[in-house]
C-alpha cells in the first residue's frame, strides 16, 4: 500500500490544485497579445510549409513525366533506328516469283524488240525493192525520148542513110548506158558450151570438127550484171 493510495483526501485536494493551476495558465496564454500573434506566425509558416511541398510534390511530378516522355521518345527513336539498320543488314532475298516475273519482262521485251527490227526490215526490203529500179528507169527516159523524136522524124525522112545512122546513135547511147549500170555482154559464140552460162536450143551437127561440143550459134545473148548472170544465152551446139 502507497503513499497516495492512504491519503485519499490529500489526493483530491491535489487534483483540484492541478486543475485549477491548469485554467490560470490557459487564461494567461490566451490573454497574452504576444502569444496570440505567434500562434498565428505559427499557423501562417505551417500553410506556408504546406503549399511549398505541394508545389514541389507537383514540380517533381511535371520533371518525372518529362523524364518519361523523353525516355519513351528515345526508345522510339532507337527503336526505329535498329530496325532501319536490322533492314539493310539483311535484305530479302529474291523469291522464286521474283525471279521468274524478272525473266518473263526481259523475255517480254526482247520479243517486242525483234518483232519491231522485222517488221521495219521487211519495210525496209519492199522499200527498197519498190524503187530500187527508179534510178536506171531514170536514165532509160531519154533513150525513150530519143526513140520519140526519131519515129516522128522516119515519117518525113527521105535519106534512108540518115534514119539508119539514127537508130544507130541511139543504140549506142542506150547500149552506153546499160554498161554504166554494170550490164555488159556475155561472150556465146565459139565457146564451149557451159551449162553454168549458156542454154540449148538445138543441137545440130559441127561444121566444123573445132566446133563439136562447142556453140555454134548465139539465138539469144546472154548478160552480166556486175559478174553475175542475170540472162543465160540460148544457144545452139556442135556435135
Amino acid at each position: 500500500m502507497t503513499f497516495i493510495e492512504g491519503k485519499p483526501e490529500f489526493c483530491k485536494k491535489l487534483t483540484v490544485e492541478c486543475a485549477n493551476f491548469s485554467l490560470q495558465m490557459t487564461f494567461l496564454l490566451t490573454s497574452c497579445p504576444f502569444f496570440a500573434i505567434g500562434s498565428i506566425f505559427a499557423i501562417f509558416e505551417i500553410g506556408k510549409k504546406a503549399n511549398m511541398t505541394e508545389e514541389n510534390n507537383v514540380q517533381n511530378e511535371e520533371q518525372e513525366n518529362v523524364k518519361d516522355q523523353s525516355a519513351e521518345t528515345v526508345e522510339d527513336v532507337s527503336a526505329g533506328t535498329d530496325a532501319k539498320e536490322e533492314t539493310q543488314e539483311t535484305p530479302q532475298a529474291p523469291t522464286m516469283e521474283d525471279k521468274y516475273n524478272e525473266l518473263n519482262n526481259k523475255y517480254l521485251r526482247i520479243h517486242a524488240e525483234f518483232d519491231n527490227y522485222r517488221k521495219r526490215t521487211n519495210k525496209e526490203k519492199v522499200d527498197l525493192i519498190s524503187t530500187a529500179n527508179a534510178g536506171v528507169l531514170k536514165d532509160l527516159l531519154p533513150v525513150l525520148d530519143d526513140f520519140e523524136r526519131a519515129i516522128a522524124n522516119n515519117e518525113k525522112a527521105e535519106d534512108i542513110e540518115s534514119v539508119k545512122e539514127g537508130f544507130n546513135l541511139i543504140f549506142n547511147k542506150f547500149s552506153s548506158l546499160l554498161q554504166s549500170k554494170g550490164v555488159k555482154e556475155m561472150p556465146a559464140t565459139g565457146e564451149t558450151f557451159d551449162s553454168e552460162l549458156h542454154e540449148a536450143i538445138a543441137n545440130i551437127p559441127a561444121p566444123k570438127k573445132k566446133l563439136k561440143g562447142k556453140v555454134v550459134e548465139a539465138v539469144e545473148k546472154g548478160y552480166y550484171l556486175n559478174d553475175k548472170v542475170i540472162r543465160y544465152a540460148k544457144v545452139v551446139v556442135g556435135q
